[in-house]
């Protein structure tokens, strides 16, 4: 019997970092290290709240989409307004992410993904690529740059040289007109070189009139060992991405027809007689080179830059944006021991980038550009300075202190109507960004942790530069402060593992969507939010992996969040939104998942996402009705002269044909908040691997 490894986030276990590899002498499920804060720890012992999700998990639902294996952790929240286009938001709201990713780092094997202008182009990902994603929560800006969310950390499919040589091809179809070909090759070079390819093809006619998807990629990792203590890596790709947008409905026009696109109203003709859409063409590299230079400290360097070709026909214009990024990331960590019981690590380093974005907006005659209406070049300049320090005593203490500080510039020039000369400056200045934490362990199985860290998020281009063709030189950067106190416990030889986190954070010049009786948005600062919640997660393994009887294992998580979110301050005329619950925020999220393996390799794996009702705008006199949506994947693996295997697999979304939208629009103009979600749908496919 092939040897069997189980992340607990394959069955959902979201606030925790552990890998388990059953010990069948003992039935205990061992700990593993996984990578955080600049090296591998034992996880019981991390001083953040934190998640990891396993390739496994990304793929025991439908493999086009991260949606269903985000929405499993606790405090992350992904939606789908229609294939391609997504939003995301970690302990946050929507409201600052109309059409992606906004609060939170992203970074895709160390390098940053979100790019200079604060923005990240998530849907360029092919889920079926990574191989881990690793999630921090809580603001980490004093070593990871601006955020006030979290960091997520995408980690592909052959980065690492200890990932096994192979050439696995999938093959998907389904409802809506999906199609997907995904093919994942690892191919050792030499004993000191590996280079992994992964490559995709996806399309969709989608659920709604003009919602078809087209997406292209590939990906390229490569990994030499040119010396016995350095190591040079690369990853590379390449998206050709297109999907249509088929905008936001009112509520009646869903119950009347909600496979519709938004339809003409008043002097606006509708999205589909538009051919609103988004198209990117996107080049994203790095190249990183880690080298000890002795037993007690390492050098990390790495470099990355990123070119997209961005057009967005849309019902009032068609813009077209040519962005380009250079960057930078190194750090000097030094490690050694204070005296027998105590250790303690150093790193001090820097993050920089640079962009340059022209942004031309047209007016859009039925999906051709025709006469401009505004065009703008801007340039964004950001720098992270940090320091961290760790202390370990006996391997039951734990504290670090890390201190950041950030500078964020945008520079902006008119070029159309009217020329402008000289460049003119939005400077947000500088932040000192610190954080303390420490984790301790009670016992050898009970850990609890403590943290407190500032927050910063400075507007992004897309925000200074929205859709309205204006720049908005009054919008200021969010700044707050996070207390979070939790827990991890292990129970039964690991068998039983729980984590709970409670958390706190008052932000500061909280930045919202607003929309104007065009269509177009804007942005503006609303005062203060309090955000409050709380996380727990539970993982039991009923059943360990074994040899004989009708359940080989049988894995059960539980994963909740409540989430009390609140204006503290924020006044829009003669309008007080004092004590309203933000926008975008169910106020309780819970995710069930069970994995159950039968003999013959038949694998069952089920997910239950209770979502209670979110309110849609800033009054709460709108909210997207509570859903429950009920996912099923059962797939079987069959081993083919020894060394190949094959594997079938059918599933089906929304089992319970929940009406349900989404990805709503915020604070929409005219009622249209909704983006209907498919109804019952199916998918199946093969896999074969060799």
């Amino acid at each position: 019997m092939m040897k069997r490894y189980y992340l607990l986030a394959t069955l959902g276990l979201c606030s925790k970092l552990y890998a388990q590899e059953v010990d069948t002498t003992t039935n205990r499920l061992e700990q593993v290290e996984v990578k955080a804060y600049f090296n591998k720890q034992p996880l019981l012992r991390l001083t953040s709240s934190a998640a990891v999700l396993s390739g496994q998990a990304i793929q025991s639902q439908q493999s086009p989409s991260l949606v269903s294996a985000m929405n499993r952790v606790p405090g992350l929240r992904m939606e789908e307004r229609s294939p391609g286009s997504y939003r995301l938001a970690l302990r946050g709201s929507m409201i600052r992410s109309p059409f992606g990713v906004r609060n939170v780092k992203i970074y895709l094997d160390d390098f940053p993904l979100t790019d200079a202008g604060g923005n990240t182009y998530l849907n360029l990902i092919d889920p079926y690529a990574i191989e881990q994603i690793n999630i921090l929560k809580g603001p980490d800006g004093s070593i990871y740059g601006a955020n006030s969310g979290g960091v997520l950390s995408f980690y592909s499919k052959g980065f690492d040289r200890s990932a096994q040589p192979g050439v696995n091809l999938q093959l998907t179809g389904g409802s809506y007109g999906l199609f997907q070909e995904q093919l994942n090759a690892i191919l050792p070079v030499s004993t000191t070189q590996q280079l992994a390819i992964n490559q995709s093809w996806t399309r969709s006619d989608g659920y709604r009139q003009n919602s078809a998807l087209n997406k292209k990629n590939i990906q390229l990792n490569y990994n030499w060992q040119y010396a016995k203590t350095s190591e040079l890596k690369f990853t590379g790709f390449y998206s050709d991405l297109g999907y249509q947008t088929p905008g936001g409905l009112t509520a009646a026009q869903m119950e009347s027809d909600r496979r519709q696109a938004r339809p003409k109203g008043g002097p606006n003709p509708g999205a589909a007689e538009q051919k609103a859409a988004i198209y990117d063409k996107t080049f994203f590299g790095g190249l990183s080179n880690q080298t000890h230079l002795s037993s007690k400290m390492t050098l990390y360097a790495n470099v990355f830059g990123s070119s997209n070709q961005i057009k967005n026909p849309f019902i009032t214009n068609y813009e077209k944006r040519d962005e380009k990024n250079l960057g930078t990331r190194l750090y000097l960590s030094y490690a050694d021991l204070l005296s027998q019981d105590l250790k303690y690590e150093v790193q001090v380093g820097l993050e920089a980038q640079k962009g340059w974005y022209a942004i031309d907006n047209y007016d859009n005659d039925k999906g051709i550009a025709t006469d401009p209406q505004a065009k703008d070049k801007l340039e964004n300049s950001q720098q992270s300075f940090f320091a961290r320090t760790q202390l370990e005593w006996l391997e039951r203490l734990q504290v670090e202190l890390s201190l950041g500080l950030n500078e964020n510039k945008i520079g902006y020039q008119q070029r159309y109507p009217v020329a402008q000369e000289n460049k003119e400056h939005i400077d947000f200045g500088s932040t000192w960004m610190p954080r303390a934490a420490l984790s301790y362990l009670i016992s050898p199985m009970l850990a609890l942790r403590a943290s407190i860290s500032k927050g910063f998020s400075a507007p992004t281009v897309a925000e200074v530069r929205s859709s309205d063709n204006t720049i908005n030189t009054m919008l200021k950067p969010e700044t707050g402060t996070n207390h979070e106190f939790g827990l991890r416990w292990h129970l039964w030889n690991r068998r039983i593992i729980l984590d709970a986190a409670a958390y706190t954070y008052q932000m500061n010049n909280a930045i919202i969507r607003q929309v104007r009786d065009t269509g177009a948005e804007y942005f503006q600062n609303a005062g203060k939010i309090n955000q409050k919640g709380v996380e727990a997660s539970i993982l039991t393994y009923l059943i360990t992996a074994q040899t004989s009887g009708i359940v080989r294992s049988l894995q059960l998580a539980s994963n909740f969040s409540f989430n009390d979110y609140r204006f503290k301050t924020y006044q829009v005329g003669d309008k007080n939104y004092k004590d309203n619950k933000l926008p975008a925020v169910p106020k309780t999220v819970w995710v069930n998942s069970l994995n159950i393996l039968f003999p013959y390799e038949f694998q069952l794996d089920l997910l239950s996402n209770l979502t209670a009702a979110i309110p849609l705008d800033d009054a709460n006199t709108v909210y997207a009705k509570r859903y429950h949506l009920l996912q099923g994947k059962l797939s079987w693996s069959k081993s083919v002269c020894s060394r190949h295997k094959i594997r079938f697999f059918v599933g089906a979304d929304n089992l319970l044909n929940e009406k349900y939208s989404l990805g709503n629009d915020i604070n929409a103009f005219g009622g249209r908040y909704f983006n209907p979600a498919p109804l019952r749908n199916y998918y199946g496919g093969m896999s074969f691997n060799f």
